[in-house]
């Protein structure tokens, strides 16, 4: 990517966008369009067709998406879909049309099959059920993965796709219902400590295991594959280690300095078993993560209390 190109971040201001655009800003790019939701709504396909008519960038991070934990996942199921589907499409499209240099379509760990063996491996895709929880995501997901394939295939589009593990980091999502486990537990011990709660009570068993990037580390791996990788399929990004639920638990809770005890509802749905992904193929390409849990999740907690609870609203 020439330094004067023009870039366009869907998703700029969530945590994964942001963090692109500070490392492009830091590998000296100046020239972004941006829009936030309310001056674009990348569902509707004809604001997404003049916007891209307009700008005509040189190269699409597609970073934008509609997320969430397993309870916004297993109730919103429509929305996850229907929305999903609509942004992708739309701007996939329009970057075809557009002519396009390059574009990135960030998808999700949850599209691989729920018993697929570990560690996840990109060729697992499409070869077993899904997790029920978030299967209408993950059909998204999919469908944008092929979407990206069948322009390169048809009309030689070079759209490369990306699967990053479980993310946490600046900018994220802290709200009590719709918000992933780390940062969820964040909030919940941060909240625990400030109250002097006896107990923290977490959904499930604590014994699923879950991988962990740190966001600004997947923004380093996504602008290396923009520069060095043009190859059809997916990527998995990721640090190929993972814990428990209790364990990351235990983690925050001593990042925090909460004190009191921590207890499981085993009541409450697991989820997948393990999400542990195979970062051989990524690897190989030449990148490795350097940012280590226990380093993110204080970095993590520091954006959390700069900001207060207003980011916890969200």
């Amino acid at each position: 990517m020439d330094k004067q190109a023009k870039i366009y971040i869907a998703g700029h201001k969530g945590m994964v966008g942001s963090a692109i655009y500070r490392k492009l800003v830091k590998e000296g790019f100046t020239n972004f369009v941006t829009r936030s939701s309310s001056e674009l709504d990348l569902r509707n396909q004809q604001q997404v067709s003049d916007f891209f008519a307009q700008e005509k960038p040189d190269y699409v991070f597609l970073a934008a998406a509609k997320v969430g934990g397993i309870i916004a996942n297993n109730t919103y199921r429509a929305d996850f879909l229907y929305d999903n589907l609509q942004i992708q499409n739309n701007v996939i499209h329009s970057s075809y049309v557009n002519e396009v240099k390059k574009l990135m379509f960030l998808g999700s760990s949850c599209i691989y099959p729920k018993m697929a063996p570990q560690p996840l491996k990109e060729e697992y895709l499409l070869t077993g059920l899904l997790e029920p929880t978030n299967e209408p995501y993950a059909i998204a997901k999919i469908a944008g993965i092929k979407m990206c394939d069948a322009y390169r295939d048809q009309y030689g589009c070079n759209y490369i796709s990306v699967m990053p593990t479980n993310l946490y980091g600046l900018n994220d999502n802290y709200h009590p219902q719709n918000s992933h486990v780390l940062p969820a537990l964040i909030r919940r011990f941060h909240e625990a400590k400030e109250q002097n709660a006896a107990e923290v009570v977490i959904w499930g068993t604590g014994s699923p295991k879950r991988e962990f990037l740190f966001a600004d580390d997947l923004a380093e791996a996504c602008y290396y594959l923009m520069q060095n990788y043009n190859e059809p399929g997916l990527v998995n990004i990721g640090t190929g280690e993972d814990l428990s639920i209790k364990d990351l638990a235990l983690l925050i809770k001593q990042i925090i300095g909460y004190t009191g005890e921590i207890k499981f509802d085993a009541t409450k749905p697991d989820g997948t078993p393990r999400k542990l992904m195979d970062v051989t193929k990524l690897t190989n390409a030449g990148w490795k993560y350097h940012t280590t849990l226990e380093q993110g999740i204080a970095l993590a907690y520091h954006d959390f209390l700069s900001k207060g609870l207003l980011v916890a609203e969200r």
